[in-house]
């Protein structure tokens, strides 16, 4: 089996509704999200003959998810009362909702679904909050 192992990163704020403690205030981490892929054989195309993917596709498509992501605010749909929301819209900030709380945990498995979603075989995805903590998600 080869692998292959690429990494991105995003500024972003979140809160966790209905968590008893300080993640439930509004903050912010800069995430890094790596991506390990997988193939039995290698590509014997002739620009990638040899490789399992080109690292510059696989580290294009991870930025592409983690740009959309960056200098956001990251919420569980839901979460905000509709008052909130508009106003925070209104004030010209970026949110993007999510049908799921915004862990490490679920983001870890948001990657692993969407990297799967462009063709790769993933393997494993792991999201980091803080340099020291990671969450990972495989199937």
């Amino acid at each position: 089996m080869y692998t292959l192992q690429t990494s991105a990163s995003f500024d972003s704020a979140h809160f966790l509704k209905g968590y008893a403690g300080k993640c439930s205030n509004l903050h912010g981490h800069r995430w890094k999200v790596e991506i390990t892929v997988a193939s039995e054989e290698l590509s014997d195309e002739n620009q990638i003959r040899g490789m399992v993917v080109d690292f510059k596709t696989l580290k294009d498509d991870l930025n592409e998810l983690c740009d959309n992501l960056d200098h956001c605010l990251i919420i569980e749909h839901g979460s905000l009362k509709d008052k909130t929301l508009e106003a925070l819209h209104e004030e010209g900030f970026r949110i993007v909702e999510m049908d799921f709380r915004p862990t490490a945990e679920n983001l870890a498995e948001y990657f692993y679904g969407e990297m799967e979603d462009k063709g790769y075989q993933v393997i494993l995805a792991k999201v980091y909050e803080t340099p020291n903590n990671c969450a990972g998600y495989s199937r």
